[in-house]
Order: structure tokens, then C-alpha cells, then sequence
């Protein structure tokens, strides 16, 4: 079980990275700003993932707290540009 951990790891890193690039390149020619927005949501999530795989790689427990962060921010930035969209403010008066 040892033996195929970095495997493991290692192939998830590699998949992450194709998924982000795959999100890249959606926010980059995106039709619409709901598609854009839709692609930031997936990359910050697998910007996420990819630090977890990163902290289960080195066997530090900080990663796991970054990626917490991570989580909390971009959902936080997903929700207030989805209000934008939705009103056109994201503070109202």
C-alpha cells in the first residue's frame, strides 16, 4: 500500500493539472461571463485539490490549512461575482 501512494499522488497531480488547464483555457474563451465564472469556480477547486495532494505528497499538515483558505475565499469571490450577474452591485446601499 506504501508502494503506490506516490503513484497515486502523482497521477492526481497530473489530472489536476489537465483539469486546470481545461478551466484555463474556458475562462480565456469563455462565450458568456456565466461560463467564465463557472471556469474560476473549477480552477480555484482544483487549485485546491491539488494542494491537498500536494500536503498528502510531503505529509505536512500546513497544506491542509492553505487549502482551507483556498476553499473559503473562492467560494466567497463565487458568490459575490454571481450577485454581481445577478443585480449588477455586489454591496448594496
Amino acid at each position: 500500500m506504501n508502494a503506490i501512494l506516490p503513484f497515486a499522488v502523482n497521477f492526481a497531480l497530473a489530472c489536476f493539472a489537465l483539469a486546470m488547464l481545461c478551466a484555463l483555457i474556458r475562462l480565456l474563451r469563455g462565450p458568456a461571463a456565466q461560463d467564465r465564472i463557472l471556469a474560476l469556480d473549477t480552477l480555484y477547486i482544483n487549485g485546491m485539490l491539488t494542494i491537498l495532494m500536494l500536503g498528502i505528497g510531503f505529509g505536512a499538515a500546513i497544506y491542509f490549512d492553505i487549502a482551507l483558505l483556498i476553499a473559503l475565499f473562492g467560494f466567497v469571490g463565487s458568490t459575490a461575482m454571481a450577485k454581481f450577474l445577478l443585480r449588477g452591485e455586489v454591496i448594496e446601499p
